[in-house]
């Protein structure tokens, strides 16, 4: 039996896996009948997946079977809705009509994910840059707290010192005082 399948590529921890046709008795990166594209998972969204479609609606037509990796890999890109509708047997400007409206919905749903992906992270932005105000709002105002308590401690060092000052020379005028009386 013929299966659809991935083959591993690339070197440590940087996997590039080709989609391959292979019987199913090989081993997984041994020998293989065709490459069918390519699969890329750490890239960007957009480019992850390439593929040659007309190969593989082929052999999907003789019966290949695609593993549960290269079913989901397909059915993303469509590959799977064109065999679906090719299998039964629908007129090709109906197909393509379908599969059109499948793509703007894909495209919709994708811009609609990316979307509230930033927004997600503006708001993670402004709440972060809000706590960081409050944060320092209320350093500042500490800080300001800090700052009168400690005039206010200097102020009533100062009060304290003028009043020991006077009561010490209270004593003493009065001393001077009777004597210069007498």
């Amino acid at each position: 039996m013929v299966k659809i399948r991935l083959a591993r590529q690339g070197r440590k921890k940087v996997p590039i896996y080709k989609i391959i046709a292979a019987d199913s008795r090989s081993r997984r990166d041994g020998r293989f009948i065709e490459a069918l594209g390519q699969y890329r998972p750490s890239n960007e969204p957009g480019q992850k997946v390439t593929l040659k479609e007309d190969r593989i609606m082929y052999w999907l037509k003789t019966g290949a079977q695609p593993s549960d990796t290269v079913r989901s890999l397909l059915s993303g890109e469509g590959v799977l809705l064109k065999w679906h509708l090719e299998k039964k047997k629908i007129e090709p400007a109906r197909a393509a009509e379908i599969f059109s409206t499948w793509k703007t919905q894909k495209e919709a749903r994708q811009a609609g994910a990316a979307d509230a992906k930033t927004r997600a992270k503006e708001e993670a932005k402004r709440k972060l840059a809000a706590e960081k105000k409050a944060a320092d709002d209320a350093a500042a105002a500490a800080l300001q707290a800090a700052a009168d308590a400690a005039a206010a401690e200097v102020a009533a060092k100062a009060a304290a010192d003028a009043a020991e000052a006077a009561a010490a020379d209270a004593p003493a005028a009065e001393a001077e005082a009777p004597a210069v009386e007498g």
